[in-house]
């Protein structure tokens, strides 16, 4: 212990079936070994760098993530074309041989099913159509077909140029970081300093931490499935599940990669990921202590495993988290775990891009044609002007429409001014609660709680409250210290 000093021994508001707090002296922690702390450092420090170092690049303070992302991108725009298409038959393709599968249409041994992991590509009826509606959407932007409605610069030409370019380079190049850091120690070691803050925070144990970076640095689907299966261990109670999955399960960093992308702001994105994470840590720790979320009850579907709470020094906890860091570091290779990144980011893409087509362009055609979103907003628009934010009209349509697919809400602001374009920026990427995937991944995955779409919808809106003036304030904050100039 150091000066008397523990983290992790808050007594209020633990559960009353939490063990007593054990001290980390009396855990046997890993001892040094060379080999798994460089791996563990070198990932670390390459993930830190790739997505957070400053870098001068034409002239601009940018980061290595925008320069690699818009070197791809600009240079090889038609290779990328061409990849987005395959990828989005991919896609429907697969859905389709999965579709056919489960309804016996399809004869297939359980191993040849196992084997392409038929299982992944199974949808609700709705996302089953939009990933089939994104190939036949796709190929009409890529071919230049159709009414031309569909091909003006704000529509057809933001889906294709902007949103599918961004998303077919950003996420694999992303996923690459990304899976070095979560299989080679930077998700146990962030996770594990995390844990004392935990409950006195958000009233969840420490190891929902690991929850949250799971869906940061991974996808929230990932964080999902690593909530479902500590839920059926024991591990959490539904409140617990209810908490993580509408509060902690946010898009993962790639995905932010490319809303700031459409937005033109990767040259600040670590401003960004900074207001990204206050925004969610505040809303969090305000919707916590509130109805609907307060209310959930406390209840196991299996034996309870409570956590053990540990307690120690920070410089005791930073030991732990190395320990842990180098266990999972222990096995790890670079670039077997790159390689895995780089097939992992690809399969999400061949999931979610028809969805995000197909969504991208029927909202910005009817943004165009339409005036719907912004009756809908017609409320929020004062608010905004209040706060200061410039085209409040604009901004509370998008922020409106990010309930529905982030990237369209992107898409409505691209050409704004910059603290419009950050405004919108922090407030999509921190509302969690998305409609066109998250929410019903939430109602199918955990039906024992139940999750519904009225709570949802609540809870959305609760989230979208909390985050206006915050990212209000945290936009004319950095606009005086100069940084959004």
């Amino acid at each position: 212990m150091v000066d008397g000093q523990s983290w992790g021994s808050s007594d209020h508001q633990q559960d009353s079936n939490l063990e007593n707090p054990t001290t980390i002296q009396d855990i046997e922690l890993t001892g040094f070994e060379l080999l798994p702390a460089l791996r563990f450092l070198f990932a670390f420090g390459l993930g830190m760098f790739f997505f957070l170092v400053p870098v001068t690049w034409n002239g601009q303070i940018t980061v290595p993530f925008d320069v690699v992302a818009s070197a791809i991108s600009t240079r090889f725009p038609t290779l990328v074309g061409a990849v987005g298409i395959a990828i989005l038959a991919l896609g429907a393709g697969m859905s389709i041989v999965a579709e056919f599968y489960r309804r016996g249409k399809l004869s297939m041994t359980d191993e040849t099913a196992a084997r392409i992991n038929l299982q992944y590509w199974e949808t609700s009826p709705l996302f089953f159509a939009l990933r089939v509606s994104g190939l036949f959407v796709g190929s009409i932007l890529f071919l230049n077909l159709g009414p031309s409605v569909i091909h003006k610069p704000n529509v057809g030409g933001l889906v294709w140029n902007t949103i599918l370019l961004s998303i077919v380079v950003i996420i694999p190049l992303g996923a690459v970081f990304v899976n070095l850091l979560v299989e080679l120690g930077g998700l146990e070691f962030i996770g594990t300093l995390a844990r004392p803050f935990m409950r006195p925070l958000f009233n969840l144990p420490g190891r929902a931490a690991l929850d949250s970076l799971a869906s940061w640095i991974g996808a929230f689907t990932v964080g999902y499935y690593v909530t479902y299966n500590v839920f059926h261990r024991g591990g959490y109670h539904k409140r617990d599940v209810f908490i993580i999955a509408t509060c902690f399960a946010p898009v993962s960093i790639g995905f932010v990669g490319v809303v700031v992308s459409t937005l033109e702001l990767l040259d600040i994105f670590p401003l960004i990921l900074l207001s990204w994470i206050i925004a969610t840590v505040v809303t969090g720790s305000i919707l916590v202590r509130i109805p609907p979320l307060n209310s959930v009850p406390a209840e196991y579907i299996a034996e309870p495993d409570p956590e053990t709470v540990f307690t120690g020094s920070p410089l005791e906890y930073v030991h732990f988290a190395f320990s842990q860091a180098m266990d999972e570091a222990e096995d790890g290779k670079v670039i077997t775990t790159a390689i895995q990144g780089l097939i992992d980011g690809f399969k999400v893409i061949a999931v979610i891009l028809g969805t995000v087509v197909t969504i991208s362009t029927g909202t910005l055609l009817l943004i165009d044609q339409t005036n719907i979103f912004q009756l809908i907003s017609t409320p929020i628009a004062p608010v905004l002007s209040v706060l200061g934010v410039p085209n409040a009209s604009l901004a509370a349509s998008a922020i409106l429409i990010s309930g529905v697919e982030q990237i369209s809400a992107a898409a409505v602001v691209a050409n704004s001014d910059t603290l419009t374009r950050f405004f919108v920026a922090v407030v999509s990427i921190s509302q969690i609660i998305f409609f066109a995937a998250s929410a019903p991944m939430m109602v199918d995955m955990f039906k024992q709680i139940p999750i519904r779409f009225r709570d949802l919808v609540v809870i959305f809106c609760l989230r979208t409250a909390v985050l206006i003036p915050i990212a209000a304030a945290l936009m004319h904050g950095f606009n005086m210290l100069g940084l959004l100039s």
